[in-house]
């Protein structure tokens, strides 16, 4: 490694991993997000979740949930509410993730959220990446940007 090379990495700062507090609360934002978005929609559109009982009206409400989730973490690296909060996922090498992250990721949320979300606070308190279930499976990890 010539000497320029040597002193960037000595100098690049090692990156932050991102806790229960800041992912929660991130999580709150997009749950607000995602409300908003389906009260315009049902509005908008009539979607019916009011006429047809929770079951169907909670399952639209979870494939919009997904999509964003899918779309905005695959396109974007994050939801609105990591962004707001200055959080990113990424790989565990440090590259962008892509879609198949995006979806190992999410699709663990169901696991990851039982008991509001208490499995997953447990196991990022027990990672020394701070990485809940989808994280793991994923290789990806929540860093703070700022």
């Amino acid at each position: 490694m010539d000497y320029q090379a040597q002193e960037s990495a000595q100098a690049a700062p090692a990156q932050q991993y991102a806790g229960v507090g800041s992912r929660f609360l991130a999580l709150l934002i997009d749950g607000i997000i995602v409300g908003i978005v389906i009260g315009i929609l049902d509005a908008v559109f009539g979607l019916a979740i009011k006429n047809t009982g929770p079951a169907i009206g909670s399952g639209i409400g979870g494939i919009i949930a997904l999509v964003y989730y899918f779309y905005m973490e695959a396109t974007q690296g994050g939801t609105f509410g990591k962004k707001i909060l200055g959080l990113r996922i990424i790989k565990e090498d440090g590259s962008p993730i892509g879609w198949s992250e995006s979806i190992i990721r999410n699709l663990l949320r169901i696991i990851d959220g039982l008991f509001v979300y208490l499995i997953g606070a447990i196991l990022i308190w027990t990672s020394p990446r701070k990485q809940r279930l989808g994280d793991r499976a994923a290789h990806t990890v929540v860093i703070k940007t700022r």
